[in-house]
């Protein structure tokens, strides 16, 4: 069985097409229906991976007209990336680190505005884990990058955590439970160590797992 493509294959194949195609910046590009097809992925895989490149601003979608090729120079980083990462198991934990990174500088920001205190951000994620209601851990990660307020950050990390092999796209499992409550705790107290270190320690976990599971994409 034909392994299905991964969100690198499916950016690969797009910047392809449009270099043959020959489609400038401010063009429009394929319909989701029509890239699908033409590619031959999954709805669901090409969405999400068009979902990054919006996010990474190399695609703009215009309500009711179409998606449209963004300037050329925004694709930068997803060439200097795209080059790098996945050459060998090294590249591959650089990758994690570097997202990693991204993360503890959230964190820290995060327990640094005093802002948050009144909003109570956290209260749905802590009835989630309290009740075994199903809870994804990108959903998580990804508020702690957006409240961080680094837009640019935000951005990096999306496209890092999916060349990490998107290590967030599963729900949190029972033992991470116990993981993820005193993340929320420090982050309510702005108890920056406390934070980083409980983050680091579920990062740690996830991690391993994949390694014992061999799961290397």
């Amino acid at each position: 069985m034909n392994q299905p493509k991964r969100y690198l294959d499916i950016v690969s194949d797009i910047r392809d097409m449009i270099r043959r195609e020959k489609i400038r910046p401010g063009d429009r590009i394929p319909s989701e229906r029509e890239l699908a097809e033409t590619l031959q992925v999954g709805r669901s895989t090409l969405r999400e991976a068009l979902r990054s490149l919006e996010l990474l601003g190399l695609i703009e979608t215009r309500r009711g007209e179409g998606t449209f090729l963004s300037d050329h120079r925004n694709h930068k980083l997803v060439e200097v990336l795209s080059t790098f990462i996945l050459q060998d198991n090294q590249s591959q934990e650089d990758v994690w680190q570097t997202r990693l990174v991204h993360e503890v500088a959230a964190i820290r920001l995060v327990c640094q505005n005093e802002a948050l205190d009144g909003i109570r951000v956290w209260d749905s994620f802590r009835k989630k884990l309290e009740s075994e209601e199903n809870i994804l851990r990108e959903d998580f990660v990804r508020e702690v990058m957006v409240l961080s307020g680094n837009r640019l950050s935000l951005k990096i990390w999306f496209l890092l955590q999916q060349y990490s092999g998107n290590p967030y796209a599963e729900a949190v499992s029972g033992p991470e439970r116990e993981l993820l409550k005193p993340i929320l705790s420090a982050l309510e107290q702005r108890d920056t160590e406390l934070a980083i270190q409980s983050f680091k320690s579920w990062s740690g976990w996830i991690q391993k797992r994949r390694m014992q599971n061999g799961d290397d994409s």
